[in-house]
């Protein structure tokens, strides 16, 4: 694996946190700093005294604002008067030709997003001539004649205070800003793992697969690099259990050829029974040998196209004149070594002819896997053997003795084959009579595994 520099994950999630952070307070700052303050809309003693003579639902005022009335039966409550609103209220009573009695200046309660409301009034001649202002959230009861009282307030807007659009501009602009910065950092956190998970899915569908090469932080290179060995520990684990059972297998021949020889002097019928099981022995050890074999022997891993695999299949045996054909071939490619894949396939062939008067097989997708079926009509198998079945060198009594079902392997064959392309097969027995062989196998992915820089 290349020697990259690795950093922790805490400190490249730590980096991402605070360039997070300011980033969002440039973005605040430089729309504070940019952007004139939000206009206030400001109100008159004529503007109000305006709305309580017209008394109408709605006045517009110049300057694009509103001010609405209603009238109520109940008093407004009282309210404490500081300076300017009694200013103001004296004014608008003035203006208006009422007893201030009649005038109340109160405020809400009214909810406000971000802060609670305010009323300011203010007596400034500079700014506008003597005459009291009023901005903000308000309520102004002036009392009628027949005793009800006419509520005058701005009109509340369908859409936002400027305030409120301030902050949601520095919102929207912080998140542009820092929605690619912290899309870049997750990407870059995120992909050494999906890597790393990629990896430990292709080495289930092949063991044989080289080691990771993955960049990224220093914890996901202490992952790889265990990874890397366990797969080393597992390959060589294999490896010398295969050198062994082949070294026994090989071993075996020289006894079983001793004794051939030296029950040669026996009378007949001992004779012929001892040479029957040294057959037997030996055939099981040329099994074994041939299983060893192919087991160590590399593999070339290649897509590949499930259905023309065992239509191949089906047609060399129905050239020997079995009843062997295909119900169904939909189109799936998986990723295997063609010729462990043929011959699991045609041991599952074998099988339900040597059991059976016919195959059938059948080849379709479910979910992420290929599935290949093979059923025969022959008498089954008891529900207690279903797994024992795969066990080498495993026979059932009855009609699956040596003659019709050989020394036992080709059903363990098909499970190691399966398995070492990260699928599985199981048998079941049919409602109508006879056994079906399915298996599974992982389809190809979209694209090959690469290592990610």
């Amino acid at each position: 694996m290349r020697r990259v520099l690795a950093i922790p994950l805490f400190a490249q999630t730590l980096g991402l946190v605070i360039a997070t952070l300011l980033t969002a307070q440039t973005a605040a700052i430089i729309v504070v700093f940019s952007l004139p303050p939000p206009a206030t809309e400001i109100y008159t003693v004529g503007d109000v005294a305006q709305a309580a003579r017209l008394r109408l639902a709605e006045s517009r005022i110049p300057g694009g604002r509103s001010l609405t009335t209603h009238l109520d039966a109940a008093a407004p409550a009282p309210q404490t008067e500081g300076r300017h609103r009694l200013m103001f209220r004296n004014a608008l009573a003035r203006t208006l030709g009422l007893d201030p009695a009649q005038v109340v200046v109160a405020v809400g309660p009214r909810f406000i997003p971000f802060g609670a409301p305010r009323v300011v009034a203010r007596n400034s001649p500079e700014t506008s001539g003597g005459e009291p202002l009023l901005f903000g959230r308000f309520q102004i009861s002036v009392r009628q004649p027949d005793g009800r009282w006419l509520t005058i307030e701005p009109k509340a807007g369908f859409g936002l205070d400027p305030w409120q659009q301030r902050l949601l501009l520095v919102f929207a602009m912080t998140v542009v800003a820092v929605a690619p910065l912290a899309w870049a950092f997750s990407r870059r956190l995120a992909a050494p793992m999906s890597a790393l998970a990629a990896g430990a899915e292709r080495l289930g569908r092949d063991p044989g697969a080289p080691p990771l090469n993955i960049d990224g932080s220093a914890e996901v290179a202490a992952a790889v690099t265990a990874f890397n060995k366990m797969q080393e520990r597992l390959r060589l684990y294999v490896e010398d259990r295969t050198s062994m059972i082949g070294a026994i297998a090989h071993d075996l021949r020289t006894p079983l050829t001793r004794m051939r020889f030296r029950i040669e002097a026996l009378p007949e019928p001992l004779r012929l029974k001892l040479e029957s099981d040294i057959d037997q022995m030996e055939a099981m050890v040329a099994s074994t040998l041939s299983f060893v074999r192919d087991a160590a022997a590399p593999r070339d891993r290649r897509k590949l196209e499930v259905a023309s695999l065992v239509e191949t299949v089906m047609d060399e045996a129905a050239l020997t004149g079995a009843n062997a054909g295909v119900e169904r071939a939909d189109r799936v490619v998986i990723d295997g070594d063609p010729l462990a894949l043929k011959r699991l396939i045609a041991n599952l062939v074998d099988n339900a002819l040597k059991y059976g008067t016919s195959a059938q097989a059948r080849v379709f997708t479910e979910g992420e896997m290929a599935v290949i079926e093979v059923d025969d009509d022959g008498p089954g198998v008891p529900e207690s053997e279903v797994e024992r079945v795969f066990e080498p060198f495993h026979r059932l009594e009855g009609s699956r003795n040596r003659e019709t079902g050989g020394i036992g392997l080709g059903l363990a064959v098909v499970r190691a084959v399966a398995r070492s392309h990260g699928g599985d097969v199981v048998l079941r027995n049919l409602a109508r009579g006879g056994l079906s062989a399915r298996v599974t196998l992982p389809l190809a992915p979209p694209m090959a595994f690469m290592a990610v820089g």
